[in-house]
């Protein structure tokens, strides 16, 4: 079934390339359009296109679907184009002629649009619920392990003090924008498109706010040209707020990696959270890690595909646009696996807590001497060239403490000011 089925057969070809995988992904969006269905179902009513009758008729039918969807039992098969035309064939199978109304003063194109602002709201606060839990991951950890220095580096060489407390609490306030980033796309996507219709609205008396304020959205995306144009541009904003999660992800899981080989030996996992290798016995590779790396680089060049697919699309609707959805679902899936896998690695993570009092890092101190030279009375310029010569003539003799008392450093990490600033973002 086409909705678009004018009573002819399109070429097996054309329609298997213009379908694509809208059937397995439309099962993700299947509970949305049943909720679409419904407050657009109550909207005719309300405008007198459907009776009590048929609404109560369309309304039990819905039910019914929504109940096969969240039961798994759902299934859009082979002869269906899309959510679209199997739920409105499910409808005329169940009730009749009621069931043919359903799809009175809407388009296809408009259906699609509030399915996806649905189903981003959706996602972007099951996102947001991942990272809040692995923020609160790394603060613990931050505390737990304020007090273990850890060499910080510049230019991949050994620079000054850093501490485990400093390094996990790094990534947890990062997190805060990307959750500001998530936070602009749902505000992009609160916006009710329904009733653009095919883009230029419809001759239909149809009651906009209404819809709006049925399917929960804070507003009326009132332009109808502007509502189909949100298509591109509601996938690129979810996908900016994607990338920039990703890279938080993808440099921690960088660090990871570093610090858990045994030339650095920073931190470990237990073994069962590890891989092996097929000929050397003694690997304990960081699998996990390496794979969220990837995948989060993936998902950091999405902006730059969706963009590539939309940049140069003329205003109104081109089919074009359907290839977004594939890139969209998928990077989702991959940035919320990536998500929960990473909180449970960190949840094991094993810290080595006698790290800097090994000779290589001798020189971490550096400046922390230099400074003290100043707080004793000599120039800057004067104290940075006294140490400079004992490095250079091995005399230098570090003092492996560290004295500092400034937000954000070393030893005063504002744990606390930093978790109110992610509560006030969450």
């Amino acid at each position: 079934m086409k909705l678009w089925d004018k009573g002819y057969k399109t070429a097996h070809i054309v329609e298997s390339f213009t379908v694509g995988k809208d059937r397995l992904l439309d099962q993700k969006l299947a509970k949305y359009d049943v909720q679409g269905n419904i407050a657009h179902a109550k909207m005719l009513a309300q405008i007198d296109i459907l009776s009590t009758q048929e609404l109560n008729q369309i309304l039990h039918a819905l039910d019914e679907i929504e109940g096969d969807i969240a039961s798994g039992t759902f299934q859009i098969e082979e002869q269906f184009e899309d959510i679209h035309s199997k739920i409105e064939h499910e409808l005329t199978e169940k009730i009749g002629e009621a069931g043919k109304k359903i799809h009175t003063a809407r388009s296809r194109n408009d259906q699609v649009l509030v399915d996806l602002h649905l189903y981003c709201k959706d996602e972007i606060d099951q996102i947001k619920r991942l990272i809040n839990k692995l923020f609160h991951t790394l603060i613990n950890l931050s505390d737990k392990y304020k007090n273990v220095l850890l060499p910080g580096y510049t230019h991949m060489q050994v620079a000054m003090p850093s501490s485990f407390g400093l390094w996990f609490s790094a990534y947890a306030e990062c997190l805060v924008d990307d959750i500001t980033l998530l936070n602009a796309a749902y505000k992009i996507a609160d916006q009710n498109p329904l009733g653009s219709a095919a883009g230029y609205g419809t001759s239909f008396p149809i009651d906009r706010q209404m819809t709006t304020d049925l399917l929960g959205f804070d507003s009326l995306k009132y332009n109808v040209v502007a509502a189909q144009m949100s298509r591109g541009r509601l996938e690129t904003s979810v996908a900016y707020g994607l990338a920039s999660t990703s890279s938080t992800l993808s440099k921690l899981a960088s660090d990871v990696c570093l610090y858990m080989s045994q030339n650095f030996n920073f931190i470990a996992f237990p073994k069962e959270l590890t891989t092996g290798s097929s000929i050397m016995p003694h690997k304990q590779n960081p699998d996990v890690f390496e794979l969220v790396r990837a995948k989060c680089n993936v998902i950091q060049n999405l902006p730059g595909q969706l963009m590539s697919i939309t940049s140069n699309l003329t205003s109104g609707y081109h089919r074009d646009l359907q290839v977004l959805k594939e890139l969209l679902i998928n990077n989702i899936d991959s940035i919320k696996e990536c998500l929960e896998v990473s909180t449970f690695m960190l949840e094991n993570i094993i810290v080595n807590q006698d790290i800097i009092n090994q000779p290589i890092y001798d020189h971490l101190f550096t400046v922390e001497t230099v400074n003290q030279y100043v707080m004793d009375g000599l120039t800057f310029r004067e104290a940075y060239k006294k140490v400079g010569k004992e490095v250079l003539q091995g005399e230098y003799k570090p003092e492996k403490k560290v004295k500092h008392t400034h937000e954000g450093s070393i030893g005063n990490l504002c744990l606390t000011e930093i978790k109110e600033k992610f509560e006030k973002a969450y």
